[in-house]
């Protein structure tokens, strides 16, 4: 068996880690398909264990002053960009991503959320409200801790997603028992040792591997309180649904099938530049995608000869290559399930193959058994095709041609997922008309895939429940105790004598 590259992930709980006593899975690197290393899967005695530890690290950091969690989470922040390039190659060797877009967007993002969410709490993110009723009488209002928090990532963005979660979620006096995608593991034992390092006290942050299976019996166990899961949108119902049974909180990520509209006044070329990060950044693997491209019939030649011309800028290879910006899929299923739908596109939708298909790059040589793609693009497409309605979670656009602004609003919002869109346009006064009239939790104007720490993030229908993110996402992270207090010195009641 070829050796793996790293040392064996284990579980990290109680501020060390710990032996599992679980299956062994390997960790594969998407670009050659050799191994990473050998991942030791958590057992339910070990998750109980871990959720223990998190049990009693919580009175202790729940009590802790606000400001003072606030200068242990910004040491945090404070490592994570002096490691910013070497937790980056981890994340490019496990997630497939160029290192020119993990060094530049993956650990950055990620720390930016937690340097927020440690300020917003150090500067009173935390605080209640006063309302005087009455000369004699006040409410007060406090938010609290809800306890063992379980964070599931994706396999996406996993340093980014496994911040976006325990950022929040600390910084409010949380515990968290977070589990990686099985896919792309090994920046959870990054992170929780660089918690310890900046002092966050032991079971505050725990790390357990595993598949579905363990994800379904840490989000049910009666000992977590709340549930935050990014994924997919099959697998987001299971976990609500089982959720809802405990009465859990819950923030669900899910996915999307999102239109990209391309109004008649739009400057082609950036609207061109929008499509395309919306469909090949990241190999296309990123949930907010924007796959369904509406475009006025009267631009779409027009728009199609500008956007072949900028294909040429898509650039696969080496990796470690600053000028490499297109990377494999992340795994051997997923890249057979994003094959299947190109082949499905071609021969049974009957959509127009403008670009792409389904052979890899030519420019790979050296990693022909990795799981590489062609950028794609399908034209001539209509809304009832396979491809036009499922997310594909990978590097496929499909153009659709429109003649009303009308008509492409109506044809934008026929889809069960609301997660994001966007238009195109000189118009801003249109801009907003039209984005008001779209469905849709996150949208953007003439740009595409920004969410910034202070940019409140979720998705509408079934696309997720809740947001990350921003000030509304410390809400998320605590709950309520409202106090009334009367001074009067009587207390009021209907059983007093005639």
């Amino acid at each position: 068996m070829t050796e793996a590259f790293y040392p064996p992930r284990h579980l990290y709980y109680n501020g060390k880690v710990q032996m599992a006593s679980g299956p062994v899975f390997r960790s594969i690197d998407p670009s050659t398909a050799q191994p990473l290393a050998d991942i030791h899967a958590a057992s339910h005695s070990d998750i109980d264990s871990a959720i223990t530890s998190a049990q009693r690290a919580f009175p202790a950091w729940s009590r802790t002053p606000p400001v003072v969690r606030a200068r242990i989470l910004l040491k945090a922040v404070q490592l994570l960009r002096e490691r910013n390039d070497e937790i980056a190659k981890s994340e490019t060797q496990d997630t497939g991503k160029p290192f020119s877009e993990t060094s530049t967007v993956d650990v950055v993002t990620g720390a930016d959320v937690l340097e927020f969410f440690a300020n917003l709490v150090a500067g009173g993110g935390l605080n209640g409200e006063t309302v005087q009723l009455r000369e004699d009488a006040w409410v007060y209002t406090k938010k609290e801790s809800l306890g063992v928090c379980a964070g599931i990532g994706a396999w996406n963005y996993p340093i980014q997603i496994a911040l976006w979660k325990s950022a929040p979620c600390l910084a409010a006096g949380n515990t968290m028992v977070y589990k990686p995608s099985e896919v792309t593991p090994l920046h959870g034992l990054i992170l929780a040792q660089i918690y310890t390092e900046a002092g966050v006290p032991p079971g505050v942050f725990n790390i357990v591997n595993g598949g579905g299976d363990i994800g379904a019996y840490l989000t049910s166990h009666p000992g977590i309180a709340k549930v935050s899961f990014t994924g997919q949108v099959s697998t987001g119902k299971k976990v609500a649904s089982s959720a809802a049974m405990n009465m859990k909180y819950v923030t669900m990520e899910l996915g999307g099938k999102s239109p990209v509209v391309i109004l008649p006044d739009a400057d082609i070329d950036s609207a061109v530049d929008g499509a395309m990060m919306a469909n090949f950044f990241s190999t296309g693997q990123v949930c907010t995608n924007g796959t369904r491209v509406f475009v006025p019939s009267a631009l779409k030649q027009t728009f199609e000869m500008t956007l072949l011309e900028k294909m040429k800028h898509i650039r696969p290879g080496d990796l470690m290559d600053s000028n490499t910006n297109f990377g494999p899929l992340v795994s051997e299923v997923h890249y057979q399930k994003v094959l299947t739908y190109i082949k499905h596109g071609i021969e049974v939708d009957g959509a127009k193959l403008l670009y792409g298909g389904a052979e890899k790059p030519d420019s790979i040589k050296g990693m022909e058994n990795g799981y590489w793609v062609k950028p794609t693009i399908f034209t001539d497409c209509k809304d009832s095709m396979k491809i036009v309605q499922e997310e594909i979670f990978g590097p496929v656009l499909t153009i659709l041609s429109y003649e009303s602004v009308e008509e492409a609003i109506s044809r934008a919002n026929a889809t069960p997922l609301g997660l994001a869109a966007g238009v195109f346009t000189k118009d801003l006064n249109l801009a907003h008309q039209v984005v008001a009239r779209l469905e849709a939790g996150i949208t953007w104007v003439n740009t595409w895939g920004e969410s910034p720490a202070e940019m409140s993030v979720g998705g509408w229908k079934e696309s997720g429940v809740g947001v990350e993110n921003g000030k509304r996402g410390l809400e998320a992270w605590v709950r309520n105790k409202s106090t009334l207090v009367d001074m009067s010195g009587v207390v009021p009641t209907v059983f007093a004598k005639i």
